[in-house]
């Protein structure tokens, strides 16, 4: 294959975005003799469904390509949209489908995304061959939630080093604080509920009432139970998860007694965009401790796509950094959050003592770009220019028309730089496509995510 992109990182040189390896992928189909197209449909319990069609080349033309672009396409699907049943029709369906059962088998080499799906679906990942006419008829959940402002509310958003409260009256903050914690090594999920409650309380004592609380946090919530989130991860032991986790927004609700709603961050920080800016079509990434992602469709509305952004293939080298939870290689988390200028760092010449957490090697760079320090500016470059190339095979996924940046790697100047960066991939690279890529304003930053999440539940009527 020559997916040879035109911007390289003078730090990170052998990036392979997938965008451009897969075009690569179908012009040869294209120019190729005997390659077929195939659907990839992924159904839920729920009957609702997505549909995704490709082409692959035929088989014992290139099996190993074939596979790497069937394999990475799946991956990207499972993650952005979320299924238990992955079907494929066409060709070389059979051969196929043998292979990615294996993979994503709980002693495959995608046991984590067996085991994360397992626990999202409740059921093991399926893969199955099935003919056209068994395909599922595409068809995506609206949730209705968001966009209700009238009366006394909370919203909260609950991250990795922060938690965030607000108290709203008719969509006004009248008032909003941060504390820091520390909840992801935590083993008592008392330190979780006990750090939750006093946010709730403390946003309460601002309001004459509560009429409504609705929150973001990252992870995966169906119908407010938590299925899994990266907030709970050191709470291994399953059943205190089940007994005390699971249904620990649920308890709250009970404990409050007004409508309640949580949704992933991501999910929030799209929808927040969407009403600060008014657009739709709306996709918001927060690179930040990971990286959280959310989308609102063409009308408006949140869908039930997952959008684990983080785990998803942007980069094809088969060398590329591995993420530290899931063991792939290759996907966003490694360019896209802190993590990412962990990575960077050392490439650029930057070298900071072992014992530095993540985020306080980010305050350093940003430190360093202050100072005019030009190994500063290539770590920023770099995180942009594999940003545009991961935007451009976004936009084969999502609808998109406006992209929302933000999270606190793109903080400040090196932001900026990002943004720059990005742009000129996709004008240079990408012309066809028209992506505005934009930040929240300062008061949006400060607020917006907090009202968006109390706007999430309706008053009961």
């Amino acid at each position: 294959m020559d997916a040879v992109p035109r911007h390289r990182s003078s730090i990170d040189p052998g990036l392979v975005p997938a965008v451009l390896w897969t075009r690569d992928y179908l012009r040869r189909c294209d120019r190729t003799g005997g390659s077929t197209e195939l659907t990839i449909a992924l159904r839920r319990e729920d009957g609702t469904a997505s549909l995704f069609r490709t082409q692959v080349l035929a088989c014992g033309v290139d099996d190993e390509a074939t596979y790497l672009h069937v394999e990475r396409t799946v991956k990207f699907l499972l993650w952005s949209r979320g299924a238990s049943d992955i079907q494929l029709c066409g060709h070389a369906a059979a051969g196929l489908v043998l292979r990615l059962q294996a993979d994503y088998s709980p002693k495959g080499c995608r046991a984590f995304d067996a085991n994360f799906f397992c626990k999202v679906f409740e059921r093991p990942l399926l893969f199955r061959e099935v003919s056209v006419s068994e395909l599922p008829v595409a068809s995506t959940a609206h949730l209705s939630l968001g966009r209700n402002l009238e009366g006394c509310r909370i919203g909260f958003d609950l991250g990795g080093s922060d938690r965030k409260c607000a108290a709203l009256i008719d969509g006004k903050v009248v008032f909003s604080e941060e504390v820091k914690w520390d909840p992801y090594f935590q083993s008592d999920p008392a330190y979780h509920l006990a750090g939750i409650r006093h946010s709730l309380d403390l946003a309460a004592s601002h309001l004459p009432c509560v009429d409504a609380i609705g929150g973001s946090s990252a992870g995966v919530y169906v119908n407010n139970k938590v299925r899994v989130a990266s907030l709970f991860r050191g709470i291994t032991d399953v059943s205190v998860f089940d007994s005390q986790v699971r249904d620990i927004f649920l308890d709250l609700a009970r404990s409050y007694g007004v409508p309640f709603e949580v949704l992933n961050d991501g999910d929030v920080t799209a929808l927040a965009g969407s009403m600060s800016l008014g657009r739709n079509a709306v996709l918001g990434v927060a690179m930040g401790t990971s990286v959280a992602a959310g989308y609102v469709d063409s009308a408006g509305n949140l869908t039930n796509w997952l959008s684990e952004l983080a785990f998803v293939p942007v980069d094809y080298r088969l060398d590329g950094p591995a993420d530290e939870w899931s063991g792939d290689r290759g996907c966003a988390v490694q360019y896209f959050s802190q993590q990412g200028v962990g990575r960077l760092l050392p490439l650029a010449g930057i070298e900071l003592p072992a014992s530095m957490r993540l985020p306080e090697q980010l305050e350093e760079l940003q430190k360093l770009l202050l100072a005019g320090d030009p190994r500063a500016l290539q770590v920023y470059e770099a995180i942009g220019i594999a940003f545009g190339y991961a935007l451009a095979h976004f936009a084969s996924f999502y609808e998109l028309s406006c992209l929302l940046i933000m999270g606190r790697v793109t903080s400040g100047q090196g932001g900026t730089i990002i943004i720059e960066q990005a742009r000129m991939v996709l004008l240079d690279e990408f012309p066809e496509l028209r992506i505005d890529l934009l930040v929240p304003a300062e008061k949006d930053k400060r607020h917006g995510q907090a009202i968006a999440a109390a706007s999430l539940p309706a008053l009961s009527r």
